[in-house]
């Protein structure tokens, strides 16, 4: 894939101060970069810490980072110094957005609070996105994505369902769920802001925003005061939902709604099934979820992924192979759809990385930049920002690397 950096998305127009680092943050503005904004990736002089972690062909180009920070420019601001934290103001005066996650307290002490940076743009949206509410007593307490999973129940949920011992998800799930929360407050905040002409503050904290996601499901009898029964959506919890295995292997199957069960009953020489009162309706189902699925393990077990796969799909039974990650890379609908385009980039050479989500048929998205270097793009911004030769020269002076052999390339 070509990039195209003159190709518009439907962000368009729309800046974005982004000091935020690791996972979290960096996804969320990703998401609007692959839309069209203009994301300033604002790194201390070490730079962000997922640039160390592998594989990666030249330090500081991790692998995560390359598929965190596509769509953006790198700039080094050491901002506790003067001429940092001026320069990230006078950037603010043209920004639509300025993005933190770290502890609200680490920004006042930085002099870039609320009030400072709305005090350089009345009309900013200068969003938060950190571990803990404000208003409450788990305020200014660190939070990773393994701490946020285990005080939302989803290590319990797994041993509930499994029998096992509680296991995290294998994938920064909290980082990337509240992301997208991030992603839409900015867009929120923006639509705000340019409606009055006058910016605000946001908060959007990891622990309230995935204790939403899993309540939503979980939250079960508890919905109802008096409780009307126990926490848990049945049908997540119950030890068959999981791939079912087959004679040669394991497949995805989910028999959920009334037509899906006759037909299934019928499949399998066995439509009495259907005047069964715990299989009969939806209702009784859930009541029953576990025997049902029990049934479903017992006859998949029969007969090879191949056969089910093809007999399920001709009675329009929903059901799909199970991947692991190497065959998800080589699924023939990602290929034919160019999920994963290889990129030539300057330094890492050819690289493969997601594709921007979706398809706009006026505003078609692309990959318009690749992953910076560390402060790659330095010079540029802040001469765009209107800075004076002299304080450019005090922040690239400060902005050298001091902790780390990052490469070379702020300028």
């Amino acid at each position: 894939m070509t990039l195209s950096p003159a190709c518009a998305g439907p962000l368009d127009g729309i800046r974005i101060l982004d000091l935020s680092a690791v996972v979290m943050g960096p996804y969320a503005t990703q998401i609007l970069g692959d839309l069209g904004a203009d994301v300033i990736k604002v790194e201390p002089p070490a730079g962000d810490n997922m640039r160390a972690v592998g594989p990666m062909r030249n330090p500081g180009m991790g692998a995560i980072y390359l598929h965190l920070n596509r769509n953006k420019r790198s700039i080094v601001l050491d901002l506790k110094t003067d001429a940092g934290r001026q320069a990230c103001l006078d950037m603010a005066k043209t920004a639509d957005v300025l993005l933190y996650n770290t502890r609200p307290q680490a920004m006042a002490r930085l002099g870039l609070d609320y009030d400072a940076v709305a005090q350089a743009n009345p009309r900013i949206v200068y969003v938060g996105a950190y571990g803990f509410g404000h208003r409450g007593p788990y305020a200014g307490k660190p939070a990773y994505d393994d701490l946020i999973q285990g005080m939302t129940a989803i290590p319990s949920l797994y041993q509930q369902n499994s029998g096992d011992v509680p296991r995290y998800a294998p994938l920064t799930l909290a980082d990337r769920a509240v992301g997208m929360q991030v992603a839409v407050a900015m867009l929120a905040g923006v639509i705000q802001a340019r409606t009055s002409g006058q910016g605000q503050a946001i908060e959007i904290p990891m622990f309230e925003a995935m204790s939403q996601l899993v309540l939503g499901d979980h939250l079960g009898g508890r919905t109802f005061d008096p409780p009307a029964g126990p926490t848990g959506y049945a049908r997540l919890l119950v030890a068959h939902r999981r791939p079912y295995a087959t004679a040669n292997g394991y497949i995805s199957v989910l028999i959920y709604n009334d037509k899906h069960w006759s037909r299934f009953f019928q499949l399998i020489g066995r439509p009495e099934l259907l005047n069964d009162e715990r299989f009969a309706t939806h209702t009784a189902r859930s009541r029953h979820i576990d025997q049902a699925y029990s049934l479903v393990a017992d006859v998949l077990a029969g007969n090879t992924s191949e056969h089910w796969l093809q007999a399920l799909g001709a009675a329009d039974i929903p059901a799909a192979p199970l991947y692991d990650v190497d065959a998800l890379i080589d699924d023939p609908h990602l290929q034919q759809v160019q999920m994963l385009p290889t990129l030539q980039h300057p330094s890492e050479g050819a690289i493969r990385s997601p594709a921007p989500v979706g398809h706009y048929s006026k505003t078609p998205l692309r990959i318009r930049r690749h992953a910076p270097r560390l402060g790659e793009h330095t010079r540029e911004v802040l001469l765009e920002a209107g800075l004076n030769q002299d304080l450019v020269g005090q922040v690239l002076e400060q902005a050298q690397p001091r902790d780390t052999p990052q490469n070379k390339d702020i300028s």
